[in-house]
């Protein structure tokens, strides 16, 4: 990627940044602190998509930073990567109350934000996580059915993605939230990162000319 290139996608993502955090297309903007847009390489082909912020992400407008985001951290090593060499947003970028689901309406007025960060990382990967993420992705973006987390996980599939115009591969596994406090879902979680780290290799691989370096972006871009 050119230095031109890079210039242009970090201002894309600012303009995306700001205009999450002016964001009033839905009510969940009068209950928070903080919008939390995402974070991670700009130049990662992999992609986690999550459901909401909860109040540490609220407090410190990052994703993934209270208890289901330290397991997150501890999966992602396991497979000998970091936040930092991937992407991680979420399908509504504010906290709903009491850390209730996202409602679809809120799911629906924050998908321009999801689909242009989508488009703007352009991924090769996309590990969604939980089960409003994997229906987004499967029945918005990939006009496929969607029967619940428990049924599609351990598999990956090819999605053409609408917003890409491209197959990608898609993991569904559980939120980590999920699994804080239930062994069997914790080695399911476990086993779905293994598989997300065999794909991984497998693509990285077909890439001609391309390391896992190059896979995930030079310096954490």
């Amino acid at each position: 990627m050119t230095n031109n290139t890079h210039s242009s996608k970090e201002r894309m993502w600012y303009e995306i940044i700001k205009e999450i955090k002016e964001c009033t297309r839905c009510d969940l903007h009068k209950y928070r602190k903080k919008a939390v847009p995402g974070e991670g390489s700009l130049n990662s082909r992999v992609l986690f998509l999550g459901e909401a912020p909860g109040r540490k992400e609220d407090e410190e407008g990052r994703p993934f930073v209270g208890a289901a985001g330290k397991l997150l951290d501890a999966l992602l090593r396991n497979i000998g990567l970091s936040r930092e060499k991937v992407f991680i947003t979420n399908v509504v970028k504010c906290r709903p109350p009491n850390n209730r689901d996202p409602r679809e309406d809120e799911i629906c007025a924050c998908s321009v934000f999801t689909n242009r960060i989508l488009s703007l990382i352009d991924p090769d990967i996309i590990v969604t996580l939980g089960n409003h993420a994997g229906k987004y992705v499967f029945t918005i973006l990939g006009s496929r059915s969607w029967y619940g987390v428990s049924r599609h996980r351990g598999r990956v599939y090819e999605l053409t993605l609408n917003v890409l115009v491209k197959k990608v591969r898609v993991i569904p596994t559980y939120h980590p939230a999920a699994a804080l406090y239930n062994p069997i879902l914790r080695r399911e979680l476990e086993n779905d990162f293994m598989l997300i780290q065999k794909v991984i290799h497998s693509v990285s691989e077909k890439r001609e000319g391309r390391t896992l370096l190059d896979f995930f972006g030079r310096g954490g871009e």
